[in-house]
Parts: C-alpha cells; sequence; structure tokens
C-alpha cells in the first residue's frame, strides 16, 4: 500500500498554469487540466484549450531546490523514507503511517495539515501501486487494497503513457485501461515490446515493472569522497555529473534497471543525509545530475551542509540505485538524449526552411511487386498519395523482404549441374534445377530455391513494357538472393543476408 501527495502553492492554486519544456507541456495545474490541458501536449494546442494558460519554462533544479524543504517537513513531521518522483509529486510506503496515525483518512488529513502549514495545499491518494496512487492523488481518493484494475478501468487508455500507441488502441476499440488490461500478456509483449508489457502490467494493477532481489555481494553504488571537505556548490554539481554517468554504466553493464535512487552525503561533523529519487530506469544521467544538484543547493541554504568556517562540508557523496530490475532494453537516439516525435518534427520543419521542402524525406512503404518499387521517398510531413496504390498485386514478392537492395541490378550467372543457364519455360516452370550461381565475380553452389514468380507490367504500353520472373536462391556461402531473369538475363536484385 502507497501513499501519493501532489502539492501545489497555496497562493496560485485557481490558477491555470502549464509547465513547459521544449514547447512540450511537462507539468500543468488543476484548473488547467480542468481545461484540457495535458501533460506532453504541444504548447500551441494547450494555448488553443486554455487562452488565459499562464506559461513558465522549466528549471528542473530550482524546482528541486523549492520542494525539498517540503519533503523534509513531511518527513519529519508525517512520516519516514519519502520517494521523491518529480518535484511537487512524492510517494511513500503508507502501511505504517496509517498505523501510526490511526488509519487512510487520518493519514491524508494530517499530510494536507503539514503543508498547508509551509503555504501549499495538498492532494493526496492511496492506493497498491505508485502510477494508482499518483493517479487517485488528483481527485483526492482511497483505492480499496486489492482494487487498482477495477478502479483504473474506466480511465482512457491515454493515462498508461503509450503515446504512440494510445491513437491506434482507440482505432482497434480499445480505448480504456480496463479493455487493454484484458488483453493476453503475451499479445501485448509481442505487438507493443517491453513499454507496453509495461503499461499492462500498471493496467492490471501491478507495478510496471517485477523488482529483483538484490545480491548483497553486487554493489552498483557511484560514491566519490572528497579530502578536503567539499563547501561548494559547483564542485559537488560537477562530481555529481559524473557519478550519475558511471552508475548508469554499472547499470548497463550489469542488464539492469532501478527503480529509484538514494542521493546520500557524508558530513564532515559525522551528520548524514539521504534523499531518495523515483527513477523507474527511464531518468538520463543529466536527469539524475540535474536532481541532485538541486538537492544539494537546497541543503545548502538551508544550512544543513554547515559552513566553510566549520566543521562543515560534504566528505562523500554517494547515488545508490534500489529496487533492481533486469533491463528490457530500449533504442535511444544515436547522438545525446532520446529523441520524440515532436523533437523530430522541430528539426525536421528547420531544415526544410533552409533546404527546400524537398530536401528532408522519409520513407513511406506503397504498392507494388518488387522491393525497390514498394519504397517512396515522401517530403517529411506529406502524405505518402502519390505513386502506386495499394492493391493485391498479381506475383508480387513475398515475405520476408530483403535486407538490401541494390540501386542497379548486378548481373548474374544461374546455371544447372551441367553448366547450363538456367531458364524459364512458357509454362512458369525453370528448365532445371539450379546448381551453382555467380554475382560478380562470387561463385557458390546452390542450396535451396524458390519461385519463379513471373511479372508482365504495362502490357499495354509497348516502351514501358517488360516480362521478367524472380527467384529466391540460398548459397553454400549463407547467402540468400533475389533474381530476376529478364531479357533473357539473369540479375541480382537484392540480398537476404
Amino acid at each position: 500500500m502507497l501513499v501519493a501527495a501532489e502539492t501545489l502553492k497555496a497562493d496560485v492554486s485557481q490558477d491555470a498554469i502549464a509547465v513547459v519544456r521544449r514547447n512540450e507541456v511537462v507539468a500543468c495545474s488543476a484548473p488547467a487540466r480542468a481545461a484540457g490541458v495535458r501533460r506532453r501536449m504541444r504548447l500551441r494546442t494547450a494555448l488553443a484549450r486554455c487562452p488565459e494558460l499562464r506559461v513558465s519554462g522549466r528549471d528542473l533544479e530550482a524546482e528541486v531546490r523549492a520542494f525539498e524543504p517540503v519533503v523534509r517537513h513531511l518527513e519529519q513531521s508525517v512520516m519516514p523514507r519519502l520517494e521523491l518522483i518529480r518535484p511537487g509529486l512524492l510517494a511513500a510506503p503508507a502501511r505504517g503511517p496509517v498505523r501510526y496515525w490511526g488509519g487512510e483518512e487520518e493519514l491524508v488529513a494530517r499530510l494536507a495539515e503539514a503543508v498547508a502549514e509551509l503555504g501549499y495545499t495538498a492532494h493526496s491518494g492511496i492506493a497498491d501501486t505508485v502510477f494508482t496512487a499518483a493517479l487517485a492523488a488528483r481527485a483526492d481518493q482511497i483505492v480499496p487494497h486489492g482494487n487498482d484494475a477495477r478502479w483504473l478501468a474506466p480511465f482512457p487508455v491515454s493515462v498508461l503513457g503509450l503515446a504512440r500507441h494510445a491513437e491506434l488502441l482507440v482505432r482497434l476499440g480499445i480505448g480504456t485501461v480496463g479493455a487493454f488490461a484484458a488483453l493476453p500478456a503475451d499479445k501485448i509483449a509481442a505487438r507493443f515490446g517491453s513499454d507496453g508489457e509495461a503499461a499492462h502490467r500498471t493496467a492490471r494493477g501491478q507495478e510496471a515493472r517485477p523488482l529483483a532481489v538484490r545480491s548483497a555481494r553486487v554493489d552498483h553504488s557511484a560514491s566519490r569522497d572528497f579530502d578536503p571537505a567539499e563547501d561548494r556548490l559547483e564542485p559537488l554539481g560537477f562530481a555529481a555529473r559524473a557519478l550519475a554517468e558511471d552508475l548508469h554504466q554499472r547499470l548497463v553493464a550489469a542488464g539492469a534497471v532501478c527503480a529509484r535512487i538514494e542521493v546520500g552525503v557524508q558530513l564532515a561533523d559525522g551528520r548524514s543525509l539521504s534523499r531518495l529519487v523515483r527513477h523507474e530506469g527511464r531518468l538520463s544521467a543529466l536527469a539524475v545530475a540535474d536532481r541532485v544538484r538541486g538537492l544539494l543547493a537546497a541543503w545548502f541554504e538551508d544550512g544543513l551542509l554547515g559552513a566553510a568556517d566549520s566543521e562543515g562540508g560534504i566528505t562523500q557523496l554517494v547515488l545508490r540505485p534500489e529496487a533492481l530490475s533486469t533491463a528490457t532494453g530500449r533504442q535511444d537516439a544515436l547522438v545525446g538524449e532520446r529523441l520524440t516525435p515532436a523533437d523530430v518534427e522541430r528539426a525536421a520543419s528547420r531544415l526544410q526552411a533552409m533546404l527546400g521542402h524537398q530536401a528532408v524525406t522519409q520513407i513511406a512503404i506503397g504498392g507494388g511487386r518488387g522491393p525497390a518499387e514498394r519504397v517512396q521517398r515522401v517530403p517529411y510531413g506529406d502524405v505518402a498519395t502519390a505513386g502506386r496504390p495499394e492493391g493485391p498485386w498479381p506475383g508480387h514478392l513475398p515475405a520476408p523482404h530483403p535486407a538490401h537492395v541494390f540501386p542497379t541490378w548486378q548481373a548474374a550467372l544461374l546455371s544447372d549441374a551441367s553448366g547450363q543457364p538456367v531458364g524459364v519455360s512458357a509454362r512458369l516452370s525453370l528448365s532445371a534445377p539450379p546448381a551453382r550461381l555467380r554475382v560478380a565475380r562470387i561463385e557458390s553452389a546452390v542450396t535451396g530455391w524458390a519461385g519463379p514468380w513471373p511479372v508482365w507490367e504495362h502490357w499495354w504500353d509497348r516502351d514501358l513494357g517488360q516480362r521478367l520472373a524472380r527467384v529466391q536462391v540460398t548459397t553454400e556461402s549463407g547467402r540468400a538472393w533475389l533474381l530476376a531473369l529478364r531479357g533473357g538475363r539473369w540479375w541480382a536484385e537484392a540480398l537476404y543476408g
């Protein structure tokens, strides 16, 4: 059982506010949500839905620094062992505090009272999982134990964060979390990958990633000692960035991800401070470093790290990953952080503005019989309406499709056991079983073949019309080829691998 608390400054809680990063909404207030503004929404769309929306740029370090006093106050007065999911949203195990304060309602009331003492308002929710508790906090609801899946069922499937697949699911008639949870787990994993599998577990009222027991013999923590003690923020910030990079490399080498990270400091006077930051395998090294820097800045401002003329300063900074699970893999960008579709769209638009609309293209799959004919290059942002229409295309190449299509067909020779070229008869059968294949200077014995697939295109046009027959051939070298017989000669059209 977990409790989640979302806080907002009291004097602005009635205003429609959105925090924006890279032209995308990353957080919004309740009035903004009521007007239709949502996280991950483009700023232009958010302003269209809520013209009175107040927009603020995001400063993660400042957010962590401003929210730290609230976290520390709740930790000291209501419940220990808090987890910082993001500035403004906390989670904590609820079983102990519920028994201490005499019930779930009493715990929620005490949270609201403690937050109000600092000039904030709080919305709290209690559920079995962090995701459900955070969603329940928006409505100040307590989800009974074991009822997470039933409580989540009426919500739209978009709340699960499957941005790329939510629209597809709705088109398929799966518009609610309950309908998504009812799908077979193996089918979800095959169709939507690890992200879909995690969302499916969430929809069923389980944690997104099953946790694994951490061996006491394996410690993936990253630490840095300071001698003499360091009391300046800038060197500590650089050290935090290096530790975050080191920590992520250790986890990658171990094939693991963590649900949270404990940020701990050892002080020169013998004291120690720590804070849990929610990770869930999604935070980059830079994001972790920003949170650590903001946390250290807040501790400096509050005087918790001591002064330079006393026994203050930090002697050790450590990042400890907790709740490890097996990494399922993620496709990152070639350079820098992972790009979103919105990032790609903005970059393509800028290049088109500089180089011309036709300069930036994307691949679209259309109709056709050969592999090269199906590929179309369409200017980015346009719909692939031109070119060959979809259709049955008799004689088209069956799957699997080749991995490499030659821009110019290469001359080939397909011969039988006696060394004579193999032909295709009028009844569309090979004149003899293929025995040898030579493409350019590569020659190898044939181990298998399929086809032929005849093609007679543009038969009504004397200039464009052509007849050919395609054959798939595997060779002793382990390669598989797509061959085409055209004009009495064999050509290598593509290579399977």
